[in-house]
């Protein structure tokens, strides 16, 4: 008998061998796809399917694909693990994030060398103890196209440690949880250890990259820092994702030009 994942296409993303190129830049909201295959020549909807809008077209004559993930490491853990099977072996992932340490404020991009495993997807591919790491080609070439772009916008690019986790409002209203002080005391550990910002879903992504032998990245807009809104200083909101976007196609066609 048949199981759900002995088909061609994959059970979640639904897509096929073929269908799927190399390089891959996730996204968590689907809404963002349809903006990177902009990016792409001649990019075309191959498949979607629960929280997975998947798009493909070309970049410097290769094959590039755009996912969305959803929230949160289980679906982005999933994204990977079928995008692996179809080809890919390259991961960028495009999000957002709240600013942690003084420096990083709205507007800037953070490029995530490595993630803090606040989630709980990774425990079931990492040993503890074991660090969810991005790949070095991958961080390098979204730093130094981070560093261009935000010197042409006036903001900052930042390269270092990102926390990852479950619960949004853990993070944002840590004071509403049973476990408050808990919350409260691990946050201020990351304060003190300089970790730059807040997200969901880039120790899962690493973590799955790092058992499967690909590469994974991630650029993220700070679209605030949190702390400085609840001390009460001044600070800029940014929505708008394509600075993240666009750094995350010049990093792919640096890896593109490097691998070849």
């Amino acid at each position: 008998m048949a199981g759900i994942l002995d088909g061609e296409r994959q059970y979640h993303v639904q897509t096929a061998p073929g269908e799927v190129g190399r390089y891959v830049i996730l996204a968590g909201d689907p809404g963002r796809i349809p903006l990177i295959a902009e990016q792409l020549e001649d990019a075309k909807q191959i498949a979607q399917n629960r929280e997975y809008t998947v798009w493909t077209g070309t970049l410097c004559g290769e094959k590039v694909t755009a996912c969305s993930t959803g929230i949160g490491g289980p679906s982005s853990a999933i994204a990977v693990e079928e995008l692996t099977k179809c080809g890919a072996d390259t991961f960028i992932r495009v999000g957002t994030s709240g600013g942690i340490a003084d420096q990083v404020r709205g507007g800037d991009l953070v490029i995530a060398s490595a993630a803090v495993c606040g989630e709980g997807t990774s425990r079931e591919y990492l040993p503890c103890g074991y660090p969810a790491a991005a790949d070095f080609e991958v961080t390098e070439a979204l730093a130094n196209a981070a560093r261009k772009l935000c010197k042409e916008n006036g903001t900052s690019a930042h390269v270092g440690v990102v926390h990852s986790k479950d619960s949004f409002y853990g993070q944002v209203a840590p004071e509403d949880s049973p476990v408050y002080y808990t919350l409260k005391n691990r946050w201020e550990s990351y304060k003190r250890l300089g970790c730059l910002c807040s997200e969901m879903e880039c120790a899962s992504i690493y973590a799955v990259g790092l058992a499967r032998k690909v590469r994974c990245g991630a650029v993220l807009l700070a679209i605030w820092n949190m702390e400085r809104t609840y001390s009460g200083e001044d600070d800029t909101k940014v929505l708008d994702t394509r600075i993240a976007i666009k750094c995350a196609v010049e990093a792919v066609k640096d890896l593109i030009s490097a691998d070849k």
